[in-house]
């Protein structure tokens, strides 16, 4: 709403609300029929408690209006005053579209008043969320503007911003010189500041007060908003023109307005794996907003206020939960152990270790020699004796007697031997090859080489060089001598070998793994067909053993983590951090744009970024990656990731997308900024890298947690790649850029570097925080790609735990 003033002082305009009065908040006797109730408008799902219709919704308050008459049609809340944009039953949260608070002053020295709210009263479901980032963002010229809640009109935020005269007349005047605006960006203080929200409400007042600077008056826009997003900044905004009317938002919700039982057992958690979690949301002391809301177990996900809604979580088929041997899923949870004949801690990397029998040998009850094996031992009886080995005694002696039915049979057998002694051998190697022979068939079939040979036979492209026969595997190996071991980890082995004159790597998996068998053939099919200089190439592979190995070129400098994460204050320089991440993202651009199946890496991180002799990028450790139907927009997947950089909307809804890869690229672009390892980092209020990160990029603190040595050689594009990063790692997807927006703006950023010299610096608390507009650059950039030389590949990728 927006009032105007004409007085020096303004009266404080009282507060409305509401406009909309809402039954208590009773649960509803009984659902309708869920076939006669609307799940969706839209793209947003409505799932319960939340309804349209009378009896598909729990209670007054979580009542929505789905517009039809929109195109597309849009999901309000109550009877249409609020707009939703996403429903986060799990978290209790609803993401909402809060409009613009105009504040127009008539002349100089004036206050005017002005309210936010959500058209509900107190005491209704919904206030602010307190754990959403929700902050005050004022657009303005010399203007502050104060945040109040509460009937007692609790002073909780407060904002101002300036512009800057810098050509005043010596004795004042009463006209403007040269005013500075801001750049534009972030905002900064100048013509634009924000501000954290603490408390949450259901609504707020808003006075905006405007001062002179010398009997200076600008006559110019102010526009306040309150949202969880990242707001980017304009001059022209001052004008009036390209002013958002609306800025996304973040609302808690409650249930029911009163504490949890103390068996924590209500009827609103219809879910068999649910409870009553009490929410303390809201502190209004005037109108006590405390209540509860529901939740699955530890161990489960879903809707817990439908039957059924809380699902087990198969810990076993998800790598964010670590378990490096022998995983067994349990209800509500799973248990790791390492397999038999070894022992340690199997939630880590290579933490199970072989147990050595022998050196206790009665334990185990062996009476004989021993002979450990890995994960195993042998047990058997001296020479010139036999018997049973488990018990003590159980060896006895040969008798050495021969009588004269021994030497009878000995005579008459004697020729026979000879035979044998001779023949036996040859008898011997035949069965064996043609065990081995019927071994490989059954390995060859099991893994699908049929499939692999039926793709062939319809993409010449691939050719017979994809299917590599074990002998000459074998061959470039020394028959798996360890000695030619590069690298290992929780998932396989990387031998080295030379095949066919060329130096590769080759991965060996130690678990079968049977699941998705087709769909990883399939991948073998289309990655053989990636072509890019940043991509490492998969040569071939070798479906004749029990788990497939793969061939890959062998990338020898090692990765783009054990390179940026060195002891010492020196690290990679930042030209070479900004030709790095500038490589990695045209890569990504051309499995998500250029390649003849858009492919999704799913496991982006620094570990998995391998370096050439010249420091060149390679993308590798494509085991998690998925290839996906250009028409499909988004598909449902086993969510699979390293935490630290794992898409968090990917982790809550199992939907894969090609933005998923562009936050776990924001994330890598934050850690060549930092020098900070996103899986380990916390920081002193407990919050992970990339929230730490954009809190102090907003609080114009970015020097508090850049590298110092990114900052010693003073380059001037650091801001607008923090800002870029910032945009990457954005909660909703759609409001990420793509990789190929990614790729022109480092792009265009490396072309400014090398024509434009940069003398400035990044100042702490309020110094200058200059944004490019990145995503608007014009310029193409060529995608370079190159056939791949065999003699350099991607052995540490085996080495890091996904």
């Amino acid at each position: 709403m927006e009032i105007r003033s004409r007085g020096a002082t303004a009266a404080f305009a009282a507060v409305i609300i509401s406009s909309l009065l809402l039954t208590p908040l009773v649960a509803t006797a009984a659902m309708a029929d869920e076939s006669n109730c609307t799940r969706s408008c839209g793209n947003i799902t409505i799932p319960y408690p939340f309804g349209v219709e009378p009896g598909c919704y729990h209670a007054a308050g979580f009542n929505l209006t789905c517009n039809n008459h929109e195109k597309p049609p849009k999901l309000f809340l109550g009877d249409g005053t609020v707009e939703v944009l996403e429903i986060l039953v799990p978290q209790g949260k609803v993401r909402i579209s809060s409009r613009r608070v105009a504040l127009n002053f008539g002349f100089a020295n004036a206050t005017v008043n002005g309210t936010w709210g959500i058209g509900l009263p107190h005491g209704g479901p919904y206030v602010l969320s307190e754990s959403a980032m929700n902050r005050l963002v004022v657009v303005g010229c010399g203007v502050k503007v104060d945040l109040r809640a509460g009937d007692q009109d609790f002073l909780l935020s407060s904002c101002t911003a300036v512009c800057p005269n810098v050509n005043l007349r010596p004795q004042g005047g009463g006209t403007i010189g040269s005013v500075v605006q801001g750049r534009a960006g972030n905002c900064s203080g100048i013509g634009c500041c924000d501000t954290n929200i603490a408390l949450g409400y259901s609504a707020y007042n808003l006075r905006g007060s405007q001062y002179s600077d010398n009997l200076v008056y600008y006559n110019l826009s102010t526009s306040a908003y309150i949202t969880d997003g990242v707001f980017s900044y304009s001059q022209d905004m001052l004008n009036g023109n390209n002013v958002p009317e609306a800025l996304p938002a973040t609302l808690e919700w409650i249930i029911r307005n009163s504490t949890c039982p103390t068996n924590a057992s209500v009827p609103e958690c219809r879910s068999a794996n649910s409870s009553c979690q009490n929410s303390a949301s809201g502190p209004d002391y005037e109108h006590p907003f405390r209540g509860y809301v529901c939740s699955c177990s530890d161990g489960y996900q879903g809707n817990p206020y439908i039957v059924g809604g809380c699902q087990d979580i198969d810990e076993c088929r998800s790598e964010i939960y670590p378990c490096y041997a022998d995983c067994k899923n349990t209800a509500g949870s799973y248990i790791c152990t390492c397999p038999s004949g070894y022992t340690g801690n199997a939630s880590v990397p290579n933490g199970c270790k072989d147990i050595d029998e022998c050196k206790n040998q009665e334990a185990y009850s062996c009476y004989g020699i021993c002979q450990n094996l890995p994960g195993s031992f042998n047990c058997q009886c001296p020479d010139g004796t036999y018997g049973n080995t488990s018990i003590k005694g159980g060896c006895v002696t040969i008798k050495k007697s021969f009588t004269g039915l021994s030497i009878g049979l000995g005579v008459g057998g004697g020729t026979s031997i000879l035979l044998l002694a001779f023949g036996g051998p040859y008898i011997i190697h035949k069965v064996k090859l043609q065990k081995m022979k019927r071994l490989k068939q059954k390995n060859f079939k099991q893994n699908h080489g049929l499939l692999l040979q039926q793709l062939i036979s319809h993409n010449t492209d691939i050719g017979e060089r994809m299917i590599i026969p074990l002998g000459d595997i074998k061959k470039a190996t020394n028959n798996f001598d360890t000695a030619r071991v590069i690298g290992g980890g929780g998932h396989g082995v990387v031998f080295k070998g030379i095949l066919d004159l060329h130096v590769v790597a080759i991965k060996k998996s130690k678990i079968v793994v049977q699941r998705e068998i087709n769909e990883f053939i399939n991948e073998v099919a289309v990655l053989s067909q990636v072509n890019h200089r940043n991509v490492v190439k998969l040569l071939g592979c070798c479906l004749e053993t029990e788990v497939p190995l793969l061939v890959y070129e062998f990338i020898s400098n090692g990765t783009l983590c054990h390179h940026l994460h060195v002891e010492g204050p020196i690290s990679l320089s930042w030209d070479h951090r900004m030709r790095i991440a500038t490589e990695v993202a045209k890569a990504l651009s051309y499995l998500h744009s250029s390649a003849s199946m858009p492919i999704f890496h799913r496991d982006i991180k620094s570990s998995n970024i391998l370096l050439d002799d010249a420091l060149t990028a390679k993308v590798s450790d494509f085991g998690a990656s998925r290839y996906i139907p250009i028409d499909r927009i988004g598909v449902t997947t086993t969510v699979q990731g390293t935490m630290g950089y794992l898409d968090p909307m990917y982790y809550y809804t199992g939907r894969l997308t090609d933005k998923s890869d562009v936050f776990s690229f924001g994330v890598l672009l934050v850690e060549l900024l930092t020098r900070k390892k996103p899986y380990v980092y916390r920081s002193v209020d407990d919050d992970g890298l990339v929230s730490h990160f954009v809190s102090l990029l907003t609080a114009g603190k970015l020097i508090d947690i850049i590298d110092p040595q990114v900052m010693e050689e003073k380059n001037g594009e650091i801001q607008e790649v923090a800002t870029l990063a910032a945009m990457c790692t954005q909660l909703k997807g759609e409001d990420r850029p793509t990789m190929r927006e990614v790729e022109m703006a480092l792009e265009s950023l490396l072309v400014k570097k090398r024509q434009v010299p940069y003398s400035g610096s990044l100042m702490k608390n309020g110094g200058d925080k200059t944004t490019a507009h990145y995503m608007s650059t014009n310029q193409d950039t060529e995608q370079a790609s190159r056939q791949y030389t065999m003699e350099e590949e991607m052995l540490l990728s085996a080495s890091y735990p996904r």
